[in-house]
This record gives C-alpha cells, sequence and structure tokens, in this order.
C-alpha cells in the first residue's frame, strides 16, 4: 500500500512536442471529478499533518453492464503519516463527461463506519451484473488495529451498502498489518470478484513503527465473493515467503475465455533496496483453489522519483507493478517504474508482455517517451480493438535552475502493434506545480492512477495539484 502507516520496503502551461518517433497532440480539458472535502469537520485520525480537501490515489472501473457507467475512488484528505481521514467515490452515466457528487465510502469514523480512524488503497472493480465491488485498508493510528474492508454497490457507485471485514487484525500487540488490497470483479462469473494484498508479520511489536524490511515476512493473502459481496471466503496465503522476504502490490486480472487467475505482484528479497524488487506472478485454473509457484518476470529497477533540480523525494508508485490484460485475446501485459534505460539515473516506463499465458515473456521495452527526466506512477490498459494504452507523470517542462516549482504533467501513449512499439503520445494535463501535493514522504498524489476502456476509447483517471493553492492541494479529474 505504502499509503497507510507501513510503508513499503526502504520504502502549467502544455507544450506540443514533436519527436522523431511520433508528434505529440493534446486532448480537452479534464473533468473535475471531486469536491470540497466531506470529511473537513471531521477531527478523528491524529495525530500527524491533514491535508483537508487533498485527494490522492484514484482508481476507476467501467461497468461491463452499462459502459457508460464509471465508478472512481480515492483517498480524501490524505495525511501525512499515512492514510486518509476516508475513501470518497463518485460516478459518471455518460461516460465520464460529467460525475454525481462525490459520496463517502463507508470504511473510516469519519464516513460513520467501521470505527477505524483512516481508510486508504482505495480500489473498485464491476462484474458483469454490474456489481461494483470496492475495497480498504482500515486502520487507526492510536492503536494497532487493521483490517481489509469491502462493500458493494448496486446502482452504479450512488450508494454503497454495509461494509463486510474480509480480515482483521486488532490486537493490542500487533504481529500482522494487511497492506495494499485490490480487488478484481470476475469478467465472465457474475457474483464472483477476488481480493488480494500482503499481510505484513513481525515476531512482536507494531510493524507501522517499522519499514518492511523489518518484517520477517510479507506473504500473499486471497479472498473471495461468490455471492455478490454478501460473503467473502476465509483469507488464504497464496504466496508463501520465507523469513524477510515479501510481497506487495498484489493485484488480479482475469482471462476472459478460460477464467484463468493471474496475480501479480512485487517479489522482494534480500539483499534489500528497492532495485532488489522483481516482478512476478502466479497463475490459478481453478477460481483461486490453488495456485502456482512465483515466476519471475523482470528484476524491478526502480531508482525512487526526485525533483531533478533539488533532490526532494517525489512519493511514487515506484515498487508497485500494474498488469492488463487483452480480453480479446487474453495477452498479458505488465509495466512498472525502472531505471534501465538510463544508466541507472533514474525511473522510466518499462512494459514486457506474454502472448502464452505467461510462459514466455518479452524483454521489457521503455514506453514513455525518453526527455532525460524521470517518468513515474504508469497505468496500463487494452480496449476492444486491442489498442495498448499507457499514463504516466513526467518532469519534461522543468527547466534547468528551477527549484521553486516542479512543473509536471501527465500523458498517454499507445500502441496499436500489441505492445512491441509505442508511438501517438497525447498530453492529458499539466504542467501543474508538483510542490502543491500533501507531503508523505514526499510529494504525493498516489501510489497510481486509474485508466478504464469503454470499447475502443480510454478514459484516463488521475490527480493533479491546483498549483499554489494550499486550501485545496489537489483534485481528481477524468478525461473522456
Amino acid at each position: 500500500m505504502r499509503c497507510n502507516k507501513p510503508r513499503a520496503l526502504l520504502s502549467g502551461i502544455p507544450l506540443a512536442v514533436v519527436l522523431a518517433t511520433s508528434i505529440t497532440t493534446s486532448r480537452a480539458a479534464p473533468v473535475l471529478v471531486s469536491g470540497p472535502s466531506l470529511f473537513a469537520a471531521c477531527t478523528i485520525g491524529g495525530p500527524g499533518t491533514n491535508y483537508v480537501n487533498a485527494e490522492v490515489e484514484p482508481w476507476v472501473a467501467v461497468n461491463p453492464k452499462n459502459p457508460s457507467n464509471l465508478i472512481g475512488v480515492w483517498q480524501q484528505d490524505r495525511w501525512d503519516n499515512g492514510g486518509a481521514h476516508g475513501l470518497v467515490g463518485a460516478s459518471s452515466f455518460d461516460g465520464g463527461l460529467t460525475w454525481t457528487t462525490p459520496t463517502a465510502l463507508p470504511f473510516s469514523a469519519c464516513a460513520g463506519a467501521l470505527g477505524y480512524e483512516r481508510a486508504s488503497d482505495p480500489w473498485v472493480s464491476i462484474g458483469p451484473d454490474g456489481t461494483a465491488y470496492a475495497v480498504s485498508i482500515s486502520f487507526n493510528q492510536s492503536n494497532n488495529s487493521n483490517a481489509v474492508a469491502a462493500a458493494v454497490s448496486n446502482d452504479g457507485g450512488q450508494t454503497w451498502g454495509k461494509p463486510s471485514i474480509v480480515i482483521a487484525n486488532n490486537e493490542p500487540t500487533l504481529q500482522f498489518f494487511n497492506d495494499k488490497e485490490s480487488v478484481t470483479a470476475n469478467p465472465i462469473k457474475a457474483g464472483a470478484a477476488y481480493a488480494v494484498w500482503d499481510r505484513l508479520e513481525l515476531p512482536n511489536g507494531n510493524p507501522y513503527a517499522n519499514r518492511h524490511t523489518a518484517a520477517f515476512r510479507g506473504p500473499s493473502m486471497f479472498s473471495r465473493t461468490i455471492d455478490g459481496g454478501k460473503t467473502w471466503s476465509p483469507p488464504s496465503v497464496i504466496v508463501t515467503v520465507p523469513s524477510r522476504q515479501q510481497t506487495i502490490g498484489n493485484q488480479i486480472v482475469v482471462n476472459s475465455q478460460d477464467g484463468t487467475l493471474y496475480d501479480f505482484f512485487n517479489l522482494i528479497t534480500p539483499p534489500f533496496s528497492k532495485a532488489a524488487g522483481k516482478v512476478a506472478f502466479i497463475k490459478s485454473t481453478d477460481d483461486g483453489a490453488t495456485w502456482t509457484e512465483p515466476k519471475i518476470i523482470s528484476g524491478l529497477q526502480t531508482v525512487s522519483v526526485t525533483d531533478p533540480n533539488t533532490g526532494e523525494a517525489v512519493r511514487s508508485g515506484d515498487i508497485i507493478p500494474e498488469p492488463a490484460i487483452d480480453p480479446a485475446t487474453g495477452q498479458l501485459y505488465v509495466v512498472w517504474q525502472d531505471s534501465r534505460f538510463n544508466g541507472g539515473h533514474y525511473d522510466e516506463i518499462a512494459l514486457s508482455t506474454s502472448k502464452d499465458g505467461g510462459k514466455t515473456w518479452s524483454a521489457p521495452i521503455r514506453v514513455n517517451k525518453p526527455t532525460g527526466r524521470p517518468a513515474f506512477n504508469p497505468s496500463i490498459s487494452v480496449n476492444s480493438s486491442k489498442i495498448v494504452a499507457v499514463t504516466y507523470y513526467d518532469f519534461r517542462n522543468l527547466a534547468d535552475g528551477i527549484t521553486a516549482t516542479l512543473p509536471t504533467d501527465i500523458w498517454q501513449t499507445t500502441s496499436t502493434d500489441t505492445g512491441m512499439t509505442f508511438a501517438n503520445e497525447v498530453h492529458l494535463a499539466g504542467s501543474f506545480d508538483l510542490k502543491t501535493a500533501p507531503k508523505a514522504e514526499g510529494f504525493f498524489v498516489g501510489d497510481y492512477q486509474g485508466l478504464g476502456a469503454i470499447g475502443s476509447t480510454f478514459v484516463p483517471f488521475f490527480v493533479q495539484t491546483n498549483s499554489g493553492n494550499l486550501i485545496n492541494r489537489t483534485d481528481v479529474f477524468a478525461q473522456p
């Protein structure tokens, strides 16, 4: 998660840029999705610095039953030391052109639910019958209680039912912290959805008082529902790791042709450094009853992200791989941050793909345009025309010597040849000043961003700052 208390391992003017391989174009202005904080009057959750009106870490899902319906979720009122006052969502019923007034998700005390002081890691997925599943890491700052919780919406995300506790660890002396969860609805089986997360284990004490490298282990956990979220199966370990190893960033994609489940994650092993991670996956052909052993796709050679001019830290999804699957062919894709293309100096966006169900993987290629600056927080999706899109942030419009601001832009690049090459680049938003973002171990807009596919189109779903506005530092936007 890296948005909760236990960090993971060690853990504006748009420009038209003409490049040798493609022409950069711009889309229409993005649509504002978020609004004033629903939790502005809430005083629960300290100690720490709370950034009221700061939205971070957005995710979006498209309703396969009604593709004009999208549901977006995000953290609302980010804390500097982990999580937020709560999670919030909004819905669109016209493909992202307009959005409903945001509504609180039932995962925190500020939202009047569960009683946990903070919530983090918003995620949403929608099944073929239109059932929407949202999940949260909910936890306390005042003591050691934490849980993975889930809730369901049957009206396109306008209202949410009573939350279910998938797993809870509320022991006075905590040895476990459940971290970085996600949920995936089965695209061909109504009522079925899968939650995965890593569970940090310590011999004693509080895991949030230590970095993940202090954890004795961090296996991957799995739970499923087959009744539309009414009940969830007892959590089970699906990636067993030895002492002083862990996973993070678990995320499932489902092959619509044969029902195979693929869980992608970062496998962290000694010697500990961010660049020691490995992009890995497991798969299940029996709906999650049994799983293969982890298979390594590639090393994850991140060096983290910093302001190129000042060295100030930028909190990004540097150890979180993002997968996607072509619903028509089952071809698998995964993107992540990597420094291999520039001699280990700064992160860019790497991609690998498999056409044979994960038996073999292509050598990683660079997806972003090389600008001499970091690129980070990739998201990936495949549309009905087999076009692959990747969105990401970068600092290409930061001039040498500029230290007071950090101009940042969001881009989308696409591949029409099943991920072999990426050419057509589109400018989505920016430049905006990233230094206006809340500080949470660095300037922070989230460990990830959303990217939905509606037919042959894409809908990016992202956060940008309101440059210089310390009352309303960030907002969530869609780009239909």
